[in-house]
C-alpha cells in the first residue's frame, strides 16, 4: 500500500487532508516544523506520525503530498524529485480525490470554514459524508456519498478543483501578497465558476457574485426577497435565530441556530438551499441545524471568573465587523474588548482604514504586534501605524497581559490567524490563577 508522506502536515488543509486518508486505510506520515499547532491535535489523536523536516524522512515508494507553503527547493521535495518520488501539490492531490464523491466546494473571501463545517454536519445526517475543513479537521467516512470541502482562493489555488457545486459566500479583496485589487479577485471566482458542474449556490446579497457567469445554474440566498432563498422573520436571542425561509416567495420552513450573527444566518441559507437542490428531507436539515456546535477558532467560547474569552480567526476587517457583532448578540450586557493580532504586513498596510473601522466597534481595542509569517518575515510599517488611527487602541505586551483586568467581566475577543493564541492562552491562564487564589 503506498505510503503518503505529508511535506507541511501541520498546515490546516494538510492536517485534513492527512486525517481523511488515514479514515480511509491508508499509510499516512508527515514533517513540520516543531512549534504546535492546533491542528495537529486530531493527527496525535490518530497515532499519525509527525517528524522534523528533514531530507532523510523521504524514501522511495511513497508519494509525497506537498504543502502550499513550501517552494520546490525545499529539502524534502527537492529529495524526492531527485529520487523520483511521485510529488503532488496540496491542490492538485485533492482535485484528483474528489472526483469519487459527489463534491461541493464552499469559497469565497469569509465564512468557508463555518459553512463547510455546518454543511457537512448537515449532510452527514442523511448520507454518509466524507469533508475536509479549514480549522483542520478531516474526516474520510466509509462509502461516502458525499464530499465537501473548504477551497480557498489564495494563488488560484481552487483552479484545481471541478466540483459537482460550489457554495460562494462572497468576494472581497484580500491577500493583497498575491491579488492586485478586487478586479482580479472577482476574474479568479469567475474563471473557478465555469469549472463547476451541476449548480452555484451564490449569496445573493453579495454585489460582487451577482456579476458571476457560469455553464449551470447559478442559486441565490440572502436577506433580500429577490433571492431564490430568502430569510424572513428573523428573531435574535442570546441562543442564536430562528428565521423563516421562503424558496422564491413561497414559505418553506422555518429553522433555529444556535450561532449568533447575521454571517450564521447566512452561512445556514447557502446551506438550506444545497440540501433543498440535492432533495434531504427538510426534517433532517432543521434537526441537524438545530444541532450544530460550530467549528474551531471560530466564535470558541470559554468562561473563567466571569469573563467570557472568545478564540476567534477573525483576520480582516469583514470578519472582525462580524464578530464583533455577534458578541454583541450573545452578551448584550457586556462590554466588548477587541484584542487584536494583524496577520500579514501586506494586508495590514492595504487594508489599514478599514481594520480601524471595523475595530472601533468594539468598547475598547488592544492589538499585538503584527504576526511576521514565513510568508512574509517583515514589512514597511509597524502595529503603531494602526494604533495612530483608532482612538481608544493600545499596544498589548504578552509580559503585561494583566491590563486586561481592569474590564472585568466583559467579553474578550482574540482575534487573527497568527499566533493570537498564545496571548489568550497567557490570559486564560491568569485568570484562571486569580480565581483559585
Amino acid at each position: 500500500m503506498t505510503l503518503f508522506h505529508f511535506t507541511g502536515i501541520k498546515g490546516s488543509g494538510m492536517s485534513s487532508l492527512a486525517q481523511i486518508l488515514h479514515d480511509s486505510n491508508f499509510n499516512v506520515q508527515g514533517s513540520d516544523v516543531e512549534k504546535y499547532f492546533f491542528t495537529e491535535d486530531p493527527l496525535h489523536e490518530r497515532n499519525i506520525t509527525i517528524y522534523p523536516f528533514d531530507e532523510k524522512n523521504i524514501t522511495e515508494g511513497m508519494t509525497v503530498i506537498a504543502g502550499n507553503a513550501f517552494p520546490d527547493s525545499h529539502p524534502e521535495i527537492a529529495k524526492a524529485k531527485e529520487l523520483g518520488v511521485d510529488v503532488v501539490r496540496y491542490h492538485e492531490f485533492l482535485g484528483q480525490y474528489m472526483k469519487a464523491f459527489v463534491s461541493v466546494a464552499i469559497t469565497g473571501s469569509h465564512g468557508k470554514t463555518s459553512t463547510t463545517g455546518l454543511l457537512a454536519h448537515v449532510l452527514s445526517g442523511d448520507s454518509p459524508t466524507s469533508y475536509l475543513i479549514g480549522d483542520g479537521t478531516g474526516s474520510g467516512v466509509q462509502d461516502s456519498k458525499y464530499f465537501v470541502f473548504e477551497a480557498c482562493e489564495y494563488k488560484r489555488h481552487f483552479l484545481a478543483y471541478d466540483p459537482d457545486y460550489a457554495i460562494m459566500t462572497n468576494i472581497d479583496f484580500d491577500h493583497p501578497d498575491y491579488f492586485k485589487d478586487l478586479e482580479d479577485v472577482m476574474e479568479a471566482f469567475g474563471q473557478m465558476a465555469v469549472q463547476v458542474k451541476k449548480a452555484i449556490i451564490a449569496c445573493g446579497d453579495d454585489l460582487h457574485l451577482q456579476q458571476i457567469q457560469a455553464n449551470v445554474p447559478v442559486v441565490y440566498y440572502g436577506f433580500d426577497e429577490g433571492n431564490d432563498f430568502a430569510a424572513k422573520n428573523i428573531t435574535k436571542s442570546a441562543n442564536g435565530s430562528n428565521f423563516d425561509v421562503y424558496v422564491r416567495n413561497e414559505f418553506y420552513h422555518n429553522f433555529t441556530i444556535p450561532l449568533p450573527g447575521d454571517h450564521a444566518i447566512l452561512n445556514a441559507l447557502g446551506v438550506i438551499s444545497l440540501c433543498h437542490y440535492e432533495g434531504i428531507p427538510v426534517s433532517t436539515i432543521e434537526m441537524r441545524l438545530a444541532s450544530f456546535a460550530g467549528v474551531k477558532r471560530r466564535f470558541s467560547i470559554k468562561e473563567a471568573q466571569g469573563k467570557v474569552i472568545v478564540d476567534d480567526y477573525a483576520h480582516h476587517p469583514t470578519e472582525i465587523k462580524a464578530t464583533i457583532q455577534s458578541a454583541r448578540q450573545k452578551y448584550p450586557d457586556k462590554e466588548v474588548i477587541a484584542i487584536f493580532q494583524p496577520h500579514t504586513f501586506t494586508r495590514t498596510a492595504a487594508l489599514l482604514s478599514q481594520f480601524a473601522e471595523s475595530l472601533e466597534a468594539a468598547d475598547h481595542v488592544y492589538l499585538c504586534d503584527i504576526f511576521s509569517s514565513a510568508r512574509e518575515v517583515a514589512g514597511n510599517l509597524t502595529i503603531k501605524d494602526l494604533i495612530a488611527k483608532i482612538q481608544q487602541a493600545k499596544h498589548l505586551e504578552l509580559d503585561h497581559i494583566d491590563v486586561l483586568d481592569a474590564h472585568g467581566n466583559a467579553v474578550y475577543l482574540f482575534m487573527g490567524a497568527g499566533d493570537i493564541q498564545k496571548y489568550m492562552n497567557v490570559f486564560t491562564d491568569h485568570t484562571e490563577k486569580e480565581e483559585t487564589a
